[in-house]
């Protein structure tokens, strides 16, 4: 974040949120929240106390502000007071919301499959059953580089995930089989598994959401169904094929231990390996194989070449290939 010419106040923010390491998002998001309390009131917000945080609140309550983002904007003043302008007292009392508990949207395996199967873009179909088989968010699906695909351990790296925290996720060999002939077949630019429009620019987050929007709209289905649907659902599936409810909460990223246990990440593995009609046919693999599906793209345009089909494993292969070995 850049401090050239701006004000000694917002400097010292970012430099303690620096001393921190606050994740740049989250650096930003602070920044953004505290300049629009300030401009609310028109005055600098070191001039302001509590009465106009509790103004402000309730004017942003008033305008229909969902509750989580009151919560972010909650943080961001409790933290400009309590550690920026070191007003102790205040910070305790600016009360966070509290968050309404509502169900996730779930789809069925069937409905998994209609919404993947509408994705016309191969790149987009391939994230998105990524993002499904593996729970991971649509920023750290997009910013995935072919080198964190370690098909050694059968893990996949994430290396900038929420709050600018590391973790390994469970890679099937489903998984990696439609990563390689996607890889095959695309030849992505490096370092990027799925690069964006721009020059060594990776895939726009935001490309995903619209491809969602666009496939729910095609299937006709009737849930709100998002990317984040597509996390919720694995979940589930897991949990209805029998793997224990205690390993499914232990690959949530909210819960998940830095150095997971590759014993405890085998069985949702295997678990989406034997799903059959149920999550694995939600990313639109059978057991067969992968040409039997022409999974990556449209089956009615193009149907994969058996040099392009992944085959079993024989034998690990080096951390930084996705290639498979069709020799």
């Amino acid at each position: 974040m850049r401090t050239e010419g701006i004000s000694p106040l917002r400097r010292r923010m970012i430099e303690d949120m620096t001393v921190r390491n606050l994740s740049p998002t989250t650096r930003e998001t602070y920044i953004h929240n505290v300049k629009k309390f300030s401009q609310y009131f028109g005055r600098s917000p070191d001039c302001l106390g509590l009465e106009h945080v509790r103004t402000y609140q309730v004017h942003l309550v008033s305008e229909g502000i969902a509750w989580a983002t009151l919560n972010q904007v909650v943080s961001s003043l409790r933290f400009f007071f309590g550690v920026t302008l070191g007003r102790k007292d205040l910070p305790e009392r600016i009360a966070y919301a509290r968050r309404p508990k509502t169900l996730p949207v779930i789809l069925s395996p069937e409905e998994v499959a209609a919404f993947l199967e509408a994705v016309p873009s191969r790149r987009d179909r391939v994230a998105l059953t990524t993002a499904y088989a593996t729970r991971l968010r649509a920023s750290e699906v997009t910013a995935l580089c072919t080198h964190d695909i370690d098909s050694a351990r059968m893990v996949i790296h994430v290396a900038n995930g929420k709050g600018g925290k590391q973790r390994y996720v469970m890679l099937s060999p489903k998984l990696l089989g439609i990563l390689r002939a996607y890889w095959a077949i695309e030849r992505p630019r490096r370092p990027w598994l799925f690069p964006g429009r721009g020059v060594d620019k990776p895939l726009d987050p935001s490309t995903l959401n619209a491809a969602c929007a666009a496939a729910v709209e095609a299937t006709g289905i009737s849930k709100h169904a998002t990317l984040h649907s597509l996390r919720h659902a694995f979940a589930t599936h897991l949990v209805e094929q029998g793997v224990d409810i205690s390993i499914v909460q232990a690959l949530d990223p909210l819960h998940q231990c830095r150095h997971q246990n590759h014993r405890h990440s085998e069985e949702p593995a295997r678990a989406f390996e034997a799903h059959g009609a149920g999550a694995a046919a939600s990313a639109g693999v059978d057991t067969a194989g992968l040409s039997q599906r022409a999974w990556l793209v449209p089956p009615f345009r193009w149907r994969m070449s058996s040099a392009a089909t992944a085959r079993p494993i024989a034998r690990p292969m080096p951390a930084t290939s996705i290639v498979a070995n069709t020799a």
